[in-house]
């Protein structure tokens, strides 16, 4: 039967879209960057090693605003092994006198956003990694800035101050300064000098030794004991993701080659290592049953840097029932016993200055980008209260929900982790460390990105590109008057 179609009418279009009239089909493909390829992941990977080789080059080379110590004296032994390599192609690269500053200024905060671009494409490939070329490249990064000074700040010299100070010269690192001996050789290259030590005891006591022996030697091995801890710090997450049956690629990367892990936490020789991994360790213990031991290492950490606690009370709900709750405090009060009574002897009753460290103001510290459109001219005392208020109303909120089995105990310590940066007004790029295990082994996503986000914010708010670019604008968020008593704070604790 023949159907005649009638042009203009329905059936016109009917028998347009027929198969009989359909038109041919042409396949057009899109260009696309597949940047989870093998090649690209590992091209990503050997840049950001390359990074770390130019950034020892160029701080070994000569003194650099990048090694704050370095204006006061630079010898061999502080600049390492290294020193004077790079000086032809420092030479070469950055322009003599008043132009140095900002070339290097320029060159740092580029190099450093490039290796965050590349930390981003290596987790978009981590599954085309394998688990060895991952840790030839963790073990060679964290070798290579070993090699290098401590850099952007020298915490690593202050840690041998205030050992020096009490081991040496008999005088308590809690209620002495560093200036109090001016004529130790490590006073010309510290920061803190009149600053009671904010560290936790057990610390200060395991760098003691360092302090009867020559002051090269001490630097070296402490700045080799921290790369170690790091090392071991990384291969704890890796055996706590493989405990909990997730991939340790991931979790691995996700730590150890984040930017500033790299460039601030290792290359800075910072002390957090000697903190989590006895936080880690405890995660791991916990998660093997051995309840008892769990919470006798987690007070190691704790007896290390007090931040460790707030993971306290996350563990012992993780523990399935009352006796195993019971098993993990009696394991933290038999460890605090004897690091209670080891202090006292050490220091009487005196504690870490955390006071003057928590009056301290960083410039692009949560409350104090806060405080400005609050009309409070930063972070003022009032809104570190506030801040300091909600921190403890959202552990408690956390608490219960993990109590109730509405949320996941890592997952909630790590967004905890994160409220606690926030709060605090003085806030160090480093300190995202704290976090970045949790999110690696907790197997939420959005504490994933909650702690990338953290780490781009604190990437962009320390490379020195941002400050000078606000400072082209008119743009100084420490003018105010709030700012400008913290500032005074931060000299008058430098240099009396």
């Amino acid at each position: 039967m023949l159907t005649t179609v009638v042009p203009g009418s329905d059936g016109d279009a009917a028998a347009i879209l027929s198969p009989r009239f359909s038109l041919p089909r042409v396949a057009i493909r899109r260009p696309s960057l597949d940047i989870s390829s093998p090649i690209i992941a590992t091209v990503a990977l050997a840049a950001i090693f390359t990074g770390c080789c130019v950034l020892v080059l160029f701080t070994t080379a000569e003194p650099t605003w990048l090694v704050p110590t370095s204006a006061a004296s630079f010898p061999t032994w502080t600049a390492g092994p290294l020193h004077g390599l790079g000086a032809g192609l420092l030479n070469a690269l950055v322009p003599r006198g008043g132009q140095n500053y900002y070339a290097m200024t320029d060159g740092f905060s580029g190099l450093l956003i490039a290796m965050t671009l590349g930390y981003g494409v290596v987790l978009a490939g981590w599954r085309t990694l394998s688990m060895r070329t991952i840790a030839i490249a963790v073990i060679a990064l964290y070798g290579v800035l070993l090699l290098g000074p401590p850099l952007q700040l020298n915490d690593v010299f202050n840690y041998l101050g205030y050992a020096r100070l009490g081991a040496l010269h008999g005088l308590n690192p809690y209620t002495h300064v560093i200036a109090a001996e001016q004529r130790d050789p490590v006073f010309v290259w510290t920061s803190w000098r009149h600053l009671s030590s904010p560290y936790g005891e057990l610390f200060t006591l395991l760098t003691y030794p360092l302090a009867l022996i020559s002051l090269p030697f001490a630097y070296w091995i402490l700045k080799s004991v921290t790369v170690l801890l790091a090392l071991t710090f990384v291969w704890l997450v890796y055996r706590v993701a493989r405990q909990l049956g997730r991939d340790p690629r991931f979790a691995v990367l996700l730590v150890a080659i984040n930017p500033i892990m790299l460039i601030y936490e290792v290359g800075g020789f910072h002390n957090d290592p000697f903190m989590l991994v006895p936080a880690m360790g405890a995660i791991s213990l916990l998660l093997a049953r051995r309840y008892k031991l769990a919470g006798a290492v987690l007070m190691i950490a704790i007896s290390v840097k007090f931040t460790m606690v707030l993971l306290l009370p996350f563990l012992l709900l993780a523990a399935p029932d009352l006796r195993r709750r019971l098993q993990l405090v009696a394991g933290a009060a038999l460890a605090a016993v004897p690091l209670v009574i080891v202090s006292l002897l050490a220091f009487g009753f005196s504690l870490p200055n955390l006071s003057d460290q928590s009056s301290l103001i960083t410039p692009y510290s949560i409350p104090n980008l806060a405080g400005w459109p609050l009309g409070l001219g930063g972070a003022a005392p009032a809104l570190i209260a506030l801040a300091g208020v909600a921190l403890v109303g959202g552990v408690a909120f956390a608490v219960v929900r993990v109590s109730q089995g509405r949320y996941n105990w890592l997952t909630a310590a790590g967004w905890c982790t994160i409220a606690l940066i926030a709060s605090l007004s003085w806030l160090m790029p480093w300190y995202v460390v704290w976090v970045l295990p949790l999110a690696a082994v907790a197997g939420s996503r959005r504490l994933r990105t909650g702690a990338l986000v953290l780490t781009a914010f604190l990437v962009l708010t320390f490379t020195p590109l941002t400050g000078t670019v606000l400072s082209e604008l008119n743009v100084n968020v420490m003018s105010g008057h709030v700012g400008q008593k913290a500032s005074a704070l931060n000299q008058r604790l430098e240099n009396g």
